[in-house]
């Protein structure tokens, strides 16, 4: 019998679904989902989710308050939405994100993914279906430490570095999400260079934290993501789970050739380096010294609120 790629991945790593696109989410059974600002965006424009929408549009027409307040919350109602839809495709977890424009505030943060959960509560959707969605920051990562002591699991996102991986590690984050595209994106640019997959900086990059976690015994699953092509997830295999965009899963899927595991246990174990801890000084002097992270950092929560933004425009319009 022929197998493709993708069913030899989902032998040694969970496959999750970078999308809000339910027909790809049906089509290609996934166990988690993710969705960003970006894709609900996406999402809301799929003509059956059009009676959801005026619904959302109708409930915020009746809202009092200010005009911002009454767009935010039907911005709120309809990522909800979504993610009720998808929570519906999918056994495992639907990874729903904090607004960007308060990763640099703990505070409200904690008080936005508490919304979030009672909002899937309301929905009959309990909190072991969600994951909460948190760039990280060192304000986002002590925001997802209070929560995971409150049994809300956090998805810290937007990693590129290992300063960062290890902080989260640190606040007993339940999933994170290192990069690989953006991270070849940065260096490409930097050096002109065309890399190999085996190469690639950011395979790389996930692949050591993957190697310190489990050389320290850390329970934070990692999450591999930002992809460019199949050869960076083939060089992650193994990992404990990829986020992969429909397209790159068609790719697998029509990809019969053999795939091994690069990811194992105690493999390159000697070179990884002893546990540390960050304190907050010592984080943000790592970020500092890593240009990469700073910019890519910075440019993906500026992205993230830009299309939260466009979200909230498109809302206002039709209000």
């Amino acid at each position: 019998m022929t197998v493709s790629k993708l069913e030899r991945l989902r032998e040694m790593t969970t496959v999750v679904a970078d999308t809000g696109d339910f027909e790809a989410v049906g089509r290609l059974k996934p166990v988690d989902c993710t969705t960003n600002p970006t894709l609900v965006l996406k999402a809301i424009a799929l003509p059956h989710l059009a009676d959801a929408v005026e619904d959302a549009l109708a409930w915020g027409r009746g809202l009092p308050g200010a005009r911002e307040t009454v767009i935010g919350a039907v911005a709120d109602r309809l990522a909800i939405e979504v993610g009720t839809r998808l929570a519906a495709l999918v056994p495992g977890r639907v990874s729903t994100e904090v607004d960007a424009d308060l990763s640099f505030d703990t505070a409200a943060t904690v008080a936005k993914a508490r919304a979030i959960i009672a909002a899937y509560a309301a929905r009959g959707i309990g909190r072991d279906r969600i994951l909460i969605k948190i760039a990280a920051t060192w304000e986002g990562i002590r925001a997802a430490e209070v929560l995971q002591k409150e049994g809300i699991d956090c998805n810290l996102t937007l990693i590129f570095s290992f300063a960062q991986a290890a902080a989260c590690a640190d606040a007993g984050a339940q999933l994170i999400s290192p990069f690989v595209g953006r991270i070849l994106d940065w260096w490409t640019k930097a050096t002109g260079k065309t890399y190999a997959a085996a190469e690639d900086p950011g395979v790389s990059s996930v692949a050591a934290i993957w190697r310190y976690f489990k050389a320290h015994g850390i329970a934070t699953v990692v999450m591999g993501a930002s992809f460019r092509n199949i050869g960076e997830i083939e060089e992650l295999a193994g990992c404990d789970r990829l986020t992969i965009s429909p397209q790159l899963l068609d790719e697998l899927a029509a990809d019969t050739g053999p795939l091994e595991r690069r990811l194992s246990a105690g493999v390159g174990a000697d070179a990884v380096p002893a546990r540390f801890t960050l304190d907050e000084k010592t984080f943000r002097w790592a970020m500092n010294e890593d240009a990469m992270a700073t910019e890519k950092l910075a440019e993906g929560i500026r992205l993230f609120a830009r299309d939260l933004a466009s979200l909230k425009g498109l809302i206002g319009q039709r209000l």
